[in-house]
Order: C-alpha cells, then structure tokens, then sequence
C-alpha cells in the first residue's frame, strides 16, 4: 500500500513545473492501471504495509478516488487553457488524492479520523479558491462548520474506545460490542452529517452549486462516501446498541428521500437539482447500512461506488453546458438537443443509470436495499415506491427540461462537444455500466 502513496508524493513536485497538467493526469490514469492488477484478498485485510492495509470495501474506494481524480484534471482543461493557477490546483488535486489514500486504507481508528477531517481543507480550498460566485465563502463555511461541529464527539467516542480497549486497529473491532447509546451517538453523528442525512443536509446544495465542476466532482463522488465508509467500519462495534436505535435512522431516511425527492421536481438550477439527486440516494444508503443485514451492507456498497460515477458524470455534464451558455438555469438551458445531439445522447445515458436503469450499478446496488429495507420491515415498501418513482421522475424531468423545448434565441454560435468531453463521459459511463458484469466481487464476500 505505501507504494502508492509515495508515488502521489513524488506526483507534488511535477504539479508546480509547467506545462505538466496532462502529465500528471496520465500518471493517475498509469496508477489506476497499476492499482487495478493489485492482488486482492475478497475475504479479509490483505496487503499490509505499517499502517496500511486493504479489503474490498477500500480496494473499491481507493480506485474511485484516484479514477475520479483523474477526471477532474481532464475535466478542469478551462483552468490549463486561461492559466488559473493550474499548478497550484494540480497540487491541491494530488494532496486530496493523498488524503482520501490514506482515510480508506490507514487501518487505525484515530488516523482514520486524522485524513477523515483532513480531506476538508483542499476541497475547502477547492470550493474558495476555483469556485464562480461570491457566496462560494458562506458554502465554504457551510462545508466546514456543519462537518467540524460533528467530528469533535466522533473524537471523543474513538478515544474512550482507545481507553476500554488499549488498540485502535480496526480489524480488532470486532471482538467488543458496546451497548452505550452516548458513545453510539458520537460515533455516527461525524459520518451521517457527511453523508449527508436528511436535517443535515443543507450544507451540500450549497457546497455543490458554489464548487467549480472538479470540486463538485469530488463532492459528489467521493466526499459523500466516505460518511458511508465510516458508518462500514465502525458499525461493528454498536451492534446490540443499533438495533434499538436503528429505526430512528431508517425512518428518518426514507422519509427524509421522499421529500428531497419531491423538492428536486422545484429545482431550477442544473447543480442544484443534481446534487439534491445525490441526497435522495445516500438515504436509501443509509437506511440499508441501518438495517444491519447482509443486503443491506452489500447494497450500500455497490450503491456507493454506483452513485459515484454517476453523479459526477452528471456534473460533468453540466458544466459543459455551463461553459457554453454561462449559466446553469434549466429557463436558459432548453433544446440543447438542437446544439449538440451526441451530447443529448450522453444526458440520456447517464440519466438512465440516475434512475436505475439496467446494466447499472444503480440497478444492482438500489435491488439490494430494497431487499433489506424490506426485510427489516414491510412498511419501508411505501417510502421506498415513492422514492424509487420520484427518482425515475426528475431524472426525466432534468432530461426533457434540458434536451426539449424552444431554444433561446441568444444561443447563436457554440461549438459541440470536443473529443476530451466525451473521452470524460465516456469514462464515467463506462465502468458504471460494465461492472455489472463483475458484479459478484462486490456481493459475495463476507
């Protein structure tokens, strides 16, 4: 593992050279190819190093996060063309890959928490620094505040583990159960707000629709993941206390998805509908991990990784049409169809696997929770149709709203899609969609 994250460090040097932009971005593509050949124990922790080690749930993770990294370079060529301080968000790129690295593969419960909270500040700086409008630095302090005021009482929880158990290593866990609802409180409040759960959730739109496109990337792809990541791992140890707890979650989810759903059909902003979307999903998420059964584990998994590369596929796309009409209203955004017909056909793809549309990950990840919200009990079927159906909904409604419709007449002249955006889209839609085929690695594995 500590491979990997020496050749990130040795990836800082060459950001701040000039003319390396696409360099550095095929030297992540090169670390994708060299991670992917990585052999990978399916049952277990394998490939120890120090403090580092890997099971499937990083294994899965830690790919998402260096192929999402090396979108966001491709996707950010703006910056490169009008010289933006390129260099400089190349180095912020390498130093969160570095962070995210380190939070999926450390195996200790402390400095996991240390690269939890340290993955804020280059996306903080991400956001404040490469963001469009002037209340990018309220987003900002959104982002910070709403993720810091949660994380102190996870500190707290994991010290007074570190004090009842004198070790921290994870893969250790699993010999105690506590049944404190306290600790159990400070333990999962940190991952649910990152999440983000319905009630603390405001700090997403806000956080999205300020970001440049690579920061809403990340977001939506990684940052969200990592709260589920969090709720994976330490799960282990709240178990008895969990299943008197859990329905408050699970209610508060499926309810809560019902009526993002609902306010994603009031959007008027591209992002922001969007990254709505990705609130609705996380909370069938949430609800699956709650339930505490295998489905449900499985499912929130591939869900995770699913929602991932869809949903910054779906940023990606509209930072395309961002760049052409310079603005993200869906009243300016009308008849793109007319403009850009292969753009019109990667919407319509991409929505799709949005809706759960088969061959998806969606599809596999979605047919999971509904198994295990079901399981846990049958009244979950209500919210779980209606948000199932609401989900099919604004995805169309974004598609018809975008690609149909009388185009504005002071669209005039604009170029289609280049070659590198649909290389970018192409990259998203693909594994999201071929990984089905190797779908049994994230299923059966416990």
């Amino acid at each position: 593992m500590m491979k990997f994250l020496m050749m990130m460090i040795f990836m800082m040097p060459l950001c701040l050279k000039k003319n390396m932009f696409w360099l550095v971005q095929m030297l992540m593509l090169f670390m994708i190819l060299m991670f992917m050949n990585f052999m990978i124990s399916i049952m277990t922790f394998c490939n120890l190093s120090y403090i580092f080690g890997c099971d499937m749930i990083s294994y899965g993770l830690i790919l998402l996060s260096i192929w999402i990294g090396s979108l966001m370079i491709m996707a950010s060529e703006n910056l490169y063309k009008s010289k933006f301080y390129s260099q400089l968000f190349l180095l912020n790129i390498i130093i969160l890959m570095i962070m995210l690295y380190m939070t999926f593969s450390v195996m200790n419960l402390f400095l996991f928490y240390l690269f939890f909270e340290s993955s804020l500040i280059p996306t903080l700086m991400l956001i404040i620094g490469w963001g469009y409008q002037p209340e990018r630095i309220q987003a900002g302090m959104y982002l910070l505040f709403y993720t810091l005021f949660a994380s102190l009482p996870l500190l707290m929880g994991i010290f007074y583990v570190y004090h009842e158990m004198n070790y921290m290593m994870m893969y250790f866990l699993k010999f105690y159960d506590y049944n404190l609802i306290l600790l159990y409180l400070c333990l999962i409040m940190a991952f649910l707000v990152k999440m983000p759960m319905y009630f603390s959730h405001l700090w997403l739109p806000k956080a999205h629709v300020e970001a440049p496109i690579s920061g809403s990337m990340i977001l939506a792809a990684i940052m969200l993941k990592l709260g589920g990541y969090g709720l994976l791992r330490i799960m282990i140890i709240l178990q008895k206390v969990n299943l008197k707890m859990s329905y408050i979650w699970v209610v508060i989810s499926l309810i809560g998805g019902f009526y993002i759903s609902l306010k994603c059909l009031c959007q008027i902003d591209i992002k922001s509908l969007i990254a709505y979307s990705s609130i609705a999903h996380m909370s069938i998420v949430i609800g699956g991990i709650m339930t505490m059964n295998y489905w449900g584990y499985m499912g929130a998994y591939i869900l995770m990784i699913g929602h991932g590369l869809c949903s910054s596929g779906m940023f990606c796309l509209s930072n395309m049409n961002y760049e052409r009409l310079n603005s993200r209203s869906l009243f300016m955004n009308k008849g793109m169809m007319n403009f850009m017909p292969s753009m019109s056909m990667w919407w319509f793809l991409l929505m799709s696997s949005n809706m759960a549309a088969p061959p998806s990950l969606n599809l596999v990840g979605e047919i999971s929770l509904i198994n295990s919200l079901m399981s846990w009990s049958w009244l979950s079927m209500i919210m779980l149709m209606c948000i199932s159906f609401f989900s099919a909904g604004y995805s169309l409604y974004l598609y018809s709203y975008t690609q149909h419709g009388k185009y504005n007449k002071s669209v005039y002249s604009f170029y289609s899609g280049t070659s590198r955006e649909y290389l970018v889209l192409m990259l998203h839609w693909l594994p999201l969609n071929i990984l089905i085929l190797k779908i049994d690695y994230s299923m059966i594995w416990f």
